[in-house]
């Protein structure tokens, strides 16, 4: 399984803090991963992690689109941080 965490404004706006993927074919990158939760959940997944602003990270690492993802991983996406 693949743990994935929401931070922030991205929880908020998906009502969802964490959840837990299968790791397999379709998500072993980033981008894969974020198309499993589209194809999950619908059209707000699709409108906040493809079309909005998010930063991700795999095991606590900024990681890109193409950042492979494996079995026991943790996936967070969060909004870009900014300071003042």
């Amino acid at each position: 399984m693949i743990n994935v965490h929401y931070f922030a404004s991205i929880r908020e706006s998906l009502g969802c803090a964490q959840e837990q993927v299968p790791a397999g074919t379709g998500t072993t990158t980033v981008a894969g991963l974020m198309d499993t939760l589209v194809a999950l959940h619908g059209a707000q997944w699709q409108k906040v992690l493809r079309e909005g602003r998010v930063l991700m990270a795999v095991n606590q690492a900024v990681a890109r689109f193409d950042t492979a993802v494996r079995d026991g991983d943790e996936v967070a996406f969060f909004p870009p941080v900014t300071g003042g």
